[in-house]
């Protein structure tokens, strides 16, 4: 690995760091905050899955996770959303392509190369992390924003008894069903709508949900709510008397303000999990 840069922040240290990843087939960068503990012994750790058009960088700067990670003695990991580079397949559009890479092993051309975003996640960069710094394999947890909400949904509840807790802000909560999925899954995963259920936080909700508790934030005043589908999920939980906490926030849109809101919350609620 490659360090590029790293700064002292309340006690702990956040870093940035680059390395060749295998399966995406180029360089990949994430950041990554270990607090004061980390000098001591393996921390706990939560997972940030970012959104659409997003780095590492985003939440790193934005969500003000540093702080509240400190002070309950968390490590925090913020992966990249997409391969990037000059030989990874691109599109005009903002949502397909670098930063959108949706949490997905592409299966079609000419994705397919580079945008094994559900493997790195979930094998390849774990495997680095966890052999190579103080991070506690056993005490995980996971959350993210819009798609990255989608990617912490759909990743905790396929792979039993890895995460402790998830939570999500504003999450694409059933993409099979919105623009924001539908697009991207033809692009990624092929015209095969069977294929996509497997990527669908609602659908998995009603097929096997989490073994452990969800808190969503959605504002209430996001300006993509027709895009992220919260309702579907909300239902589906229900449905499935899934252990949930819920919350429309009156008057709160999709950006880091929302985010950095709620993000005191959301590290309180991954510590009680990651603590038990």
């Amino acid at each position: 690995m490659k360090t590029i840069s790293e700064n002292r922040a309340f006690g702990g240290v956040q870093g940035v760091y680059s390395h060749a990843s295998e399966v995406c087939g180029c360089d990949m960068t994430f950041g990554m905050f270990l607090p004061e503990e980390a000098e001591h012994d393996p921390v706990p750790v939560l997972w940030y899955l970012s959104g659409l058009t997003c780095t590492h960088e985003n939440a790193m700067v934005k969500a003000g996770a540093q702080a509240w990670a400190a002070e309950q003695g968390i490590a925090l990991i913020f992966p990249d959303t997409s391969p990037r580079g000059p030989g990874v397949s691109n599109d005009d559009a903002f949502d397909l392509g670098q930063g959108a890479g949706f949490y997905v092993n592409a299966t079609e051309t000419p994705w397919a190369a580079n945008f094994q975003m559900w493997d790195y996640i979930t094998d390849e960069l774990p495997r680095l992390l966890f052999s190579a710094y103080p991070l506690d394999e056993s005490r995980q947890a996971i959350t993210g924003h819009s798609m990255g909400g989608h990617g912490a949904l759909t990743i905790a509840m396929s792979i039993p008894g890895r995460f402790r807790s998830v939570s999500a802000f504003a999450p694409i909560a059933n993409p099979t069903a919105s623009d924001w999925g539908r697009k991207q899954f033809t692009a990624y995963l092929g015209a095969d709508t069977a294929k996509w259920a497997a990527h669908d936080a609602s659908l998995l909700m009603k097929k096997r949900g989490f073994d452990g508790p969800i808190l969503i934030d959605q504002g209430g005043s996001d300006q993509f709510l027709d895009l992220l589908r919260p309702e579907a999920l909300a239902e589906a939980a229900a449905s499935a008397r899934q252990n949930i906490t819920f919350r429309m926030q009156k008057g709160y849109d999709h950006s880091y303000f929302f985010v950095s809101t709620f993000m005191e919350d959301h590290i309180s609620f991954h510590a009680d999990a990651l603590y038990a």
